[in-house]
């Protein structure tokens, strides 16, 4: 955390700043493992993050480094009376690592610079499309030496295509393993390449392939599924306004949203977004704040009332007092908090590669000796010795390993990608069968996320007013006219029932209270209690009691007069999704322990919703960063815990749960973008299924794992006990990857308990 004497740079990855030439180790590996962040690729090899952050902290002045390569970026804190700004700017720019301050541009100028199309080409070389390409040269290469020593008799050709596929298969592995070098550590991508060189030199050059292609398809179909930060935080950073109308002098002046200072006037109209958190000074409106609370129905504000960044101004022009700058706005602590939670789920994935080393290391250690020893201490001539140490090498090789997992997990995915649901990741696979706990929105996620009318009261006959549907006649028909989210849900309930509406004149809207118009020679208003209240209306001592009702009920109410008499009062409110309480079952009979709701609505919302939708309990009236606290809590109290959303409000929560499902068709781009899984159909009925699915794959990777990791103690037994032939190691190693592939591959056709083939 930042103490009040430092000061803070934020620096982002250029491509065309990436060093070129000859850079040192250390630059040339923070640069590479910032490119693969960018690209989307895997985030750093083991220590990468802690290598560039201790680097970085190692300058004049620098007390705090964070490198985040899941979005290319570098924050660091330092002391400015230390170092000034552009001291550290200009030592981390000689760092030769690609890092750019994110307050300065770079250079636009078309003209050609010295070294600048290589660099191009180099970028484009480790983006996505060219390992797309060379996953395929490698199959096609792989099958022409195949064909070529086996039917052709072609050895020429055969081998020609055998290295071409070696380069084409190995060359990303390569870079990894050449990384890895230069950092003083091991991992599986440089053990890959010595097996398949091992493979090629002892006369097995088609297994070595197959090895390098098989690896290789496997990172290019995860790559896809890698979630893409910076596409989340600019998916919130489009909700702020760039710009505002300001009083200066008393005259409105248009400012970016950064030059404007605590204390100044806003002045926001009709269907802009608020631009910074403030207070009203003037004007009455409604807002819509369901991208930043989640509540489904309009807010009334009034002079006095809080209004905050990036909700939306519906009816009312207002002035506001800016309360808060931009840096300190809801929309930028909602960034914070989904960059933070995104660092923190990045951080858990070193443990996995730092894993990678010691494995891939001690198979390396174990050929060497198997190599040497004989040579040495028992003078085995080096060919036999080099065969037994290649033979070894090749036994225990983690192929089936590496291989299994994302044969199982990828057929798990595709399966699931058949019913509307997309997992952003394998690793989201296995957590889900792990989850103790789901916790739900409420709005767009267990509700249809828009206002519907339910009850229509008729207080009183009158000659004109006979039953409920000419009460609703009556308001629809002025409510025509209003672009309000109620009176939208109230024409559209007249409309379904078959009912002709009338044209309504002299029509006016008052905002925060109501409206008004002529029908039929008569004065009809429509709006709150606080409208009529103030017009000494006939009759609202009697419509408070039934407004008391639908008040328990959660539901929205708005009255009706006619010539200055309340007549009646309609209801609205957020309806539950069809089979929600059925989901919620099915997720209890397959062991989770607790179902809940986190909601911005009123305490009475919520526990309205709770009770129909079957839940255990459910936390209302919360901002986005109560919803993290309590997801973390949860997460301390009872283990790994699922968030499902779909509104920006929700990203904090679903970038920090142990598994993130956003609603896709009705959720936003952050929410989208920040979650792990993806309902694209918005089924909730498709979560129990996920969990089954979840479960199922996990069953399959232990029993992979298991039988993958025997048949390598049994190969290396039989390969240092019996002299195990190449051959038979080769036979070995192959066929296990063959079984946990076609063992893993089951999983497409996976059907839930009870359903239909």
């Amino acid at each position: 955390m930042k103490t009040p004497n430092q000061a803070i740079i934020r620096f982002h990855f250029d491509p065309a700043l990436a060093p070129g030439g000859r850079p040192s180790a250390i630059n040339a590996h923070l640069a590479g493992c910032l490119q693969n962040g960018e690209d989307g690729d895997r985030t750093g090899c083991g220590s990468c993050q802690e290598l560039a952050e201790k680097h970085i902290r190692s300058l004049p002045g620098v007390d705090f480094a964070s490198a985040k390569f899941e979005n290319g970026s570098l924050t660091l804190h330092y002391r400015p009376t230390q170092a000034d700004t552009e001291t550290i700017i200009r030592k981390v720019a000689a760092l030769n690592a690609g890092l750019t301050p994110e307050a300065s541009a770079t250079p636009s100028d078309s003209a050609p610079r010295p070294g600048r199309t290589l660099r191009a080409a180099w970028t484009w070389l480790l983006g996505d499309t060219a390992r797309i390409y060379a996953t395929a040269v490698t199959f096609v290469a792989m099958i022409a030496g195949l064909v070529s020593h086996a039917w052709l008799s072609a050895p020429l050709a055969g081998n020609i295509a055998y290295i071409l596929a070696y380069i084409a298969g190995g060359f990303y592995g390569g870079l990894a393993g050449v990384r890895s070098l230069r950092n003083r550590s091991i991992d599986v991508d440089l053990l890959m390449i010595l097996a398949a060189i091992g493979a090629a030199i002892v006369g097995a050059p088609f297994e070595g392939a197959m090895l390098l292609f098989l690896f290789s398809l496997s990172n290019v179909l995860q790559k896809f599924a890698l979630k893409r930060t910076s596409s989340a935080i600019r998916s919130l950073m489009d909700l702020r306004p760039q710009v505002a109308q300001v009083y200066l002098d008393d005259k409105l002046v248009r400012l970016p949203v950064e030059r404007i200072r605590i204390g100044d006037r806003v002045a926001v109209r009709p269907g802009e977004r608020i631009p910074l958190d403030g207070t009203i000074l003037e004007g009455e409106t409604t807002l819509d704040q369901s991208p930043i609370t989640g509540e489904s129905i309009p807010v009334e504000k009034q002079p006095g009332d809080k209004v905050l960044a990036g909700t939306i101004n519906q009816l009312g022009s207002i002035e506001v007092r800016v309360t808060h700058l931009a840096k300190d706005s809801t929309i930028a602590r909602l960034i914070a908090l989904v960059s933070e939670a995104q660092s923190e789920k990045a951080r858990t994935q070193r443990f996995i590669d730092r894993a990678e080393q010691y494995y891939a290391g001690g198979v390396i250690a174990m050929t060497a000796v198997a190599i040497l020893l004989p040579i040495l201490l028992l003078g085995e001539d080096f060919n036999s010795a080099f065969y037994r140490g290649m033979s070894l090498m090749v036994a225990a090789s983690p192929c089936a390993v590496v291989i299994s997992t994302p044969a199982t997990v990828l057929s798990a995915v595709g399966n699931a990608a058949r019913r509307g649901v997309l997992f952003k990741g394998g690793a989201h696979v296995e957590i889900t069968a792990s989850i103790k706990v789901v916790a739900f929105d409420k709005t767009g996620t267990l509700t249809v996320g828009k206002p519907e009318l339910t009850d229509v009261l008729l207080f009183e006959k009158t000659s004109s007013l006979q039953h409920e549907d000419d009460l609703l006649r009556l308001t629809a028909s002025v409510e025509q006219k209003s672009e309000h989210p109620l009176a939208q849900a109230i024409v559209s309930a007249a409309r379904e029932a078959g009912l002709d509406l009338d044209e309504a004149g002299d029509f006016l809207a008052i905002p925060g209270k109501g409206v008004s118009a002529k029908l039929r020679e008569s004065r009809v208003q429509i709006g709150n209690l606080k409208y009529f209240e103030e017009s000494d209306t006939a009759g609202t001592m009697a419509a408070q009691e039934a407004l008391r009702g639908f008040l328990e009920q959660g539901k929205t109410s708005i009255l009706v007069a006619v010539e200055g008499r309340l007549v009646g009062a309609l209801a609205l409110a957020d309806q539950l999704r069809e089979g929600v309480p059925a989901v919620m079952q099915a997720l209890k009979n397959q062991g989770v322990i607790k179902t809940l709701m986190l909601t911005g609505d009123h305490q009475r919302v919520g526990r309205q919703i709770a009770a129909q939708a079957g839940l255990d309990g459910f936390y209302a009236d919360l901002m986005p960063e109560e919803k993290l606290d309590i997801i973390r809590k949860l997460e301390r109290e009872y283990g790994p815990v699922a968030m499902v959303g779909d509104g920006v409000n929700d990203a904090p929560a679903l970038a920090a749960a142990s598994l993130g499902i956003a609603m896709g068709a009705a959720g936003t781009d952050v929410a989208l973008e920040t979650a792990d899984i993806v309902l694209m159909g918005d089924n909730l009925g498709n979560i129990p299924y996920l969990f089954e699915l979840s479960r199922a794959t996990r069953k399959t990777l232990v029993q992979n794992l298991v039988f993958a990791m025997g048949v390598i103690v049994a190969l290396i037994g039989g390969v240092l006990g019996f002299q195990l032939a190449l051959p038979l190691s080769v036979i070995g190693h192959e066929g296990s990857t063959v079984l946990v592939s076609l063992n893993g591959i089951r999983l497409l056709g996976f059907r839930r308990q009870g359903e239909p083939a």
